[in-house]
């Protein structure tokens, strides 16, 4: 069972997401829905939306296990939420942030519950930069940001293009999802393939004799 401040917390965390990502025209109505939800609501909304899956034999300390199942970029993490995906390596995943602040603004998100940016590993910034250049050759905008920022706890990584003025702040909005799906297929990692080895044939040269060259007799 939830502890009644830890649930006031969740609540205040949500708002907080909504608030960063939600589109503005849609604000308001998540935000009454949260706040005018009471305690047995929100913990229905929790589960349903799996919010309170703890990993099997975790061995983070408890309140680093509370704050993790009840982080939406961990559940991302865990697949329990769609994304779409487009790389990720041995601590991080990239995918595309569904309210962005321009196209193709994507979310590296560390595959540990990090809270802070001083704890951000290397490779979150490496992957950061391979999408950022990716970014920069498929889509062609004036550039690409790298920015870190907090949400639910949890430090993740934007990797924005710019092609105005956008930034962090900007207007965000939901983006279409067939736009998503082709962003996704322009930039996700593809499979490399192995190519064959090419197989050399060595051709056999005819043996030299020495002198004349016999010609064998012919058969009747």
């Amino acid at each position: 069972m939830i502890a009644k401040k830890e649930l006031e917390q969740v609540r205040k965390q949500l708002l907080k997401q909504v608030d960063l990502t939600f589109p503005n025209d849609k604000k308001e109505f998540a935000k009454k829905q949260i706040i005018n939800m009471n305690d047995s609501q929100l913990i229905d909304f929790l589960q349903k939306n799996r919010l309170l899956k703890v990993p099997e034999q975790s061995s983070a300390p408890p309140e680093q296990q509370m704050q993790a199942k009840q982080c939406v970029f961990c559940s991302i993490v865990r697949n329990e939420i769609d994304s779409y995906k487009i790389d990720e390596n041995k601590d991080n995943i990239a995918v595309l942030e569904i309210n962005p602040v321009s196209k193709g603004h994507v979310l590296i998100i560390p595959k540990q519950h990090i809270e802070s940016s001083g704890k951000l590993p290397q490779s979150t910034f490496s992957l950061a930069k391979k999408i950022a250049k990716k970014i920069k050759s498929k889509l062609k905008p004036k550039e690409v940001q790298i920015n870190a920022s907090n949400l639910f706890g949890h430090e993740v990584v934007n990797v924005f293009p710019i092609y105005n003025n956008e930034s962090l702040k900007s207007q965000r909005y939901q983006e279409n999802k067939k736009v998503l799906e082709k962003l996704k297929k322009k930039l996700e990692k593809k499979a490399t393939k192995k190519k064959p080895k090419k197989i050399i044939k060595k051709t056999q040269k005819p043996e030299k004799t020495k002198g004349k060259i016999r010609i064998p007799k012919r058969i009747p």
